[in-house]
């Protein structure tokens, strides 16, 4: 198994990897089957490859072409059947691997990458099918006009064109109509069954682990993206605050046309990601500053977390604009943990308080208290996150730096992994980090990241720094104070003795 894929296998959860599930194998036979086959994935995979290589030796250059696809033809459906067809919570989490790791093998991450944005689609009679069942009416009956050809798909439902009523105005509107594919919510439950197994998988890579939060926070999260009429909720809120930005759009939602397995919104046009990565790197750098505010003000001021920063969930307009998509996996956090976000990123990158950051540690859950490492060695493994907003200078992101930390996440040579875990409130928190890194990465974004910092912070708020900056000050007026970004005065939770 190479490298790559042990991480992959990381990602996707089984971090004990294959010799973690044969340790389990004699006792968990059946429940193991699905993860042994995440394994043989890769070598299948790996196969494909070097036999394809082979005989591309001996081939002329239309052969060779030929073969290429016929490999990638290959590779794809073979990860489509062990992923479910790609529908499900193994290929949510697949969805990850596939744009966190530029380390992993080439085929397999080409195969994932394709989920960015696609995935097999369900027929046209069975999306009319729960159209029906969901609204009581056929797509023709209920929309001007329907496309029967999906605009897009994904992991658990796709999304079809249409034209409506405006009741408002009397005037037709475009709209994108997300329909559920019909059975996933039954095979993500059963996915989820089996989730109590990723712990104990997770127990034995990593030693100071305690796998029932983030066993239990992954399943509450997934189940979440099941629920259209959460998601509605979630967007709605997000269109509403960001309503009037200059650079961060988010659709507004047609709750009449909205249900538990549909999901009608205002159809945006735009570029996609892979557009948007041939464009100049001053169109990047912009599309990289939008993404960082949108994380961080929607945390600061919001208090929310949209968590699932893949890139087949933005559409790019130019000049840093950025539509916003995909709001069924949406983390809401409490006051306390608000405040332990803001001491973390107050002690470690502003005011470079080591101790008093591993007090925090601590007191969250994320360091066992009194564990035998110096402080400095703590600050240093728990601070690398911090690495692009501790100085006020220029920065560029880069893929290595990316996968630089996903390593590190991962990491569990270090003495302080030992005593180191990853509490409810930290997962998608840690996941939606990785996710921007890495994109910011692709994009190779550059800009005065401590400066941006420092305007989204609720200890400093400070002026705006960028051309952005300046154009969103407008809309900002608009906003209470406590909108623009707070942070709830309550302290955290005291640390264990």
């Amino acid at each position: 198994m190479t490298r790559g894929l042990t991480r992959l296998l990381v990602l996707l959860g089984f971090t004990g990897g294959v010799a973690g599930a044969l340790a389990l194998r004699h006792r968990h036979d059946v429940r193991l089957q699905r993860n042994v086959d995440l394994a043989s994935l890769g070598l299948k995979v790996g196969s494909t490859y070097a036999s394809t290589a082979a005989r591309k030796v001996f081939a002329t250059a239309e052969r060779r072409i030929e073969l290429d696809s016929e490999r990638e033809l290959k590779t794809a459906e073979a990860i489509s059947e062990r992923l479910g067809n790609m529908k499900g919570a193994l290929m949510k989490l697949g969805q990850m691997a596939s744009y966190v790791d530029e380390g992993l093998p080439g085929p397999l991450r080409e195969a994932l990458a394709q989920l960015q944005s696609n995935a097999p689609p369900m027929s046209a009679d069975l999306a009319a099918q729960v159209i029906r069942e969901e609204l009581g009416r056929h797509p023709d009956e209920l929309f001007v006009e329907w496309d029967p050809q999906p605009l897009a798909s994904a992991s658990i439902g796709q999304v079809h064109r249409a034209v409506v009523v405006d009741p408002a105005t009397g005037l037709e509107r475009a709209v994108a109509v997300k329909v559920q594919y019909p059975g996933v919510a039954e095979a993500i439950a059963a996915d989820l069954r089996n989730a109590d197994l990723l712990g104990a998988i997770l127990k034995q890579g990593f030693g100071g682990l305690d796998p029932d939060e983030m066993v239990a926070e992954i399943k509450e999260r997934i189940t979440d993206e099941l629920d259209y009429e959460l998601e509605a909720r979630n967007q709605t809120v997000f269109a509403d605050h960001y309503r009037g930005h200059p650079f961060i759009h988010v659709p507004e939602v047609l709750p009449s046309l909205s249900t538990r397995r549909v999901l009608t919104t205002e159809l945006v046009t735009g570029h996609t990601w892979a557009d948007a990565l041939t464009w100049d790197q001053e169109q990047r750098d912009m599309i990289g500053e939008t993404l960082f505010r949108f994380v961080f003000r929607s945390l600061y001021g919001m208090h929310l977390f949209n968590g699932d920063p893949h890139p087949g969930n933005y559409l790019f307009h130019g000049d840093g604009r950025v539509t916003f998509f995909d709001f069924g996996l949406v983390k809401h956090f409490s006051d306390t943990e608000m405040h332990t976000f803001v001491s973390m990123v107050r002690t470690a990158a502003y005011e470079h308080d080591v101790p008093a950051f591993r007090r925090i540690l601590e007191s969250a859950g994320m360091l066992r208290p009194g564990a035998p490492v110096p402080d400095d060695e703590v600050g240093e493994y728990f601070s690398q996150f911090y690495e692009s907003v501790r100085e006020d200078k220029q920065v560029t992101w880069s893929g290595e730096y990316a996968s630089r930390i996903v390593r590190h996440t991962f990491d569990r040579t270090s003495p302080i992994s030992q005593y180191a875990t990853v509490p409810k409130a930290f997962v998608f928190i840690q996941r939606i980090n990785l996710g921007l890194y890495a994109l910011l990465g692709e994009l190779t974004a550059s800009g005065n990241y401590r400066k941006m910092a420092e305007e989204l912070w609720p200890f400093v708020q400070g002026p705006p720094s960028t051309p952005i900056a300046e154009a969103e000050q407008p809309w900002l007026r608009s906003l209470s104070p406590q909108e623009r970004s707070s942070v709830p005065s309550a302290p955290p939770a005291p640390a264990a003795p």
